[in-house]
């Protein structure tokens, strides 16, 4: 019996120490979803490939360990990895290693709408957002079975993307990407952008919102997503749930 209770302990303890992540593709296409862990912040990864296709309206489902820090999740557009399995292989949000992303440098090439996560242990919350701070290519939402705020950004903003930021597009011509002014190369060199948030500007005070080109474009389209490097000022950035309620999510694309 004591056997018996120690096997059915430890099978409560695994359940209870993860948490259960869905990615549901309701785009009309194939898209090629990613996860980037940073091993430097934190050593616990999901129990899932780090890149795979995902067909339309397809789901796929992994747990992830209630510690997991600095995680993303992004997707790819137009992917071809049989002559170039690369950060190249698709138009964009492609990673080192091609269709599964290397677990140390294959962070996804920009623009792309990305998933964060950070996730609670001894009380703190768990923290998660849509970050457009790497510019957009797909519509996203993040939500979860709690009841915790949703974190979106559900408006393409290809079509309508200001000139100096647009692209790359597709075989048709059509805008499958908005650049952030960052990753476009406004507002100076890279060591001192305003829009980078760097050199002089590297902290809130010295980045504010108003001095970073077209924040109000992703801002006004989407209010709850992280459109700069220092957006939590704005409330509606980053959000979090009770890391107690053990919150699964659902990773949305064209939602």
């Amino acid at each position: 019996m004591k056997i018996l209770s120690s096997v059915v302990t430890l099978a409560i303890a695994a359940t209870a120490s993860a948490r259960t992540f869905t990615v549901y593709n309701q785009c009309p296409f194939t898209i090629w979803p990613a996860i980037f862990t940073d091993l430097n912040v934190g050593s616990a990864v999901p129990d899932y490939t780090t890149g795979w296709a995902q067909g339309a309206y397809q789901t796929v489902s992994f747990s992830v360990p209630n510690n997991w820090r600095a995680g993303r999740i992004w997707a790819r557009r137009d992917c071809d990895f049989s002559t170039n399995p690369g950060p190249n292989s698709c138009l964009d949000g492609g990673c080192n290693g091609g269709l599964v992303c290397d677990p140390h440098t294959g962070t996804g090439v920009p623009p792309a709408t990305v998933a964060e996560f950070t996730l609670g242990t001894n009380g703190t919350p768990d923290n998660y957002d849509v970050s457009l701070v790497d510019g957009y290519n797909l519509p996203l939402r993040i939500s979860n079975n709690k009841g915790c705020h949703v974190a979106d950004c559900p408006v393409d903003l290809g079509p309508n993307c200001p000139a100096a930021l647009k692209g790359p597009y597709d075989s048709t011509g059509f805008p499958v990407g908005c650049k952030s002014a960052c990753i476009a190369g406004l507002g100076g060199p890279i060591s001192d952008n305003y829009d980078c948030c760097t050199g002089s500007h590297s902290t809130p005070a010295t980045c504010p919102s108003s001095g970073v080109d077209y924040y109000s474009y992703f801002k006004s389209n989407c209010p709850n997503s992280y459109a700069y490097a220092y957006d939590e000022s704005s409330g509606t950035a980053l959000f979090t749930c009770d890391s107690g309620l053990a919150a699964d999510y659902t990773i949305t694309f064209c939602p």
